[in-house]
């Protein structure tokens, strides 16, 4: 799933095809709004939330949409022929661009003033003007007895974060994953951490992949995530590869057992 700069990123190339220009095509391929128009409006912003994106028009309505998995938002020049229909959930186009969601995970369309009901329940956005350090840590200290590793990746908590950023957050910071967020003596020092990383990534080119370790070189870019069995750049123990969570919240964890002892 696309971590927060990823949709951060989506969100500028969102805004610098569609801000303050007027839709010429609006073409919602999901059920329940499937006879909304919004023809005729210019589009004043996209912005990023966690991992949410909020489109909003003229007319105090906001486009929502979430990538989850596998979705993705292509911006071409107006005209070019779209992907087949069944990727495609979501067009908005103007005279000069078109933006192609393709395989959106969530599509909604909702008054701006109740976009709260959407995105209300995020923690601190790592890369938003409301970004706290203190309230996310508030906010996982709610939950002492939880294992860190799920703690960071619920957005609840902290708004942004996924597999990656956790797993080299906690790396960096020599804490085992399941340790309990009560025994994590500064969770601060951890969230801020996992922000300066996020920042720093935030305005990279999507081929460039995340660069956790300051080495741009394909092969150097992270110090666990895509490396399990692989040894730890620092102690040279074969980095780890599990499962965090149950059912459909299991996800993939890597981390160094010499670097972040159990």
């Amino acid at each position: 799933m696309p971590e927060g700069d990823a949709v951060h990123r989506t969100a500028g190339r969102l805004r610098g095809a569609l801000d303050g220009r007027v839709l010429t095509r609006s073409d919602f391929r999901v059920p329940r709004h499937a006879t909304a128009d919004l023809t005729g409006r210019a589009v004043v912003t996209t912005v990023s939330r966690g991992k949410h994106l909020l489109t909003r028009v003229e007319g105090d309505l906001t486009v929502h949409t979430h990538l989850r998995m596998d979705g993705s938002w292509l911006v071409t020049p107006a005209g070019r022929r779209t992907p087949p229909g069944d990727l495609v959930r979501l067009i908005l186009a103007n005279e000069r661009w078109q933006a192609v969601g393709r395989r959106l995970g969530m599509v909604d369309l909702v008054r701006t003033d109740e976009e709260a009901r959407l995105v209300g329940h995020l923690g601190p956005d790592l890369l938003g003007p409301d970004w706290d350090p203190e309230e996310a840590a508030r906010r996982l200290r709610a939950a002492p007895g939880r294992p860190i590793g799920e703690a960071l990746l619920d957005q609840r908590n902290v708004a942004g974060i996924g597999t990656i950023y956790r797993a080299e957050t906690l790396f960096l910071r020599g804490i085992w994953p399941w340790r309990t967020v009560g025994e994590v003596e500064d969770l601060e020092g951890l969230v801020s951490l996992a922000q300066r990383i996020m920042a720093a990534n935030a305005h990279h080119q999507a081929p460039a992949g995340t660069v956790t370790t300051g080495d741009r070189r394909p092969a150097s870019r992270t110090w666990v995530y895509g490396r399990a069995g692989m040894p730890c750049r620092r102690c040279g123990t074969r980095i780890s590869r599990g499962e965090m969570g149950a059912g459909p919240q299991e996800r993939l964890i890597l981390w160094c057992a010499g670097c972040q002892p159990r």
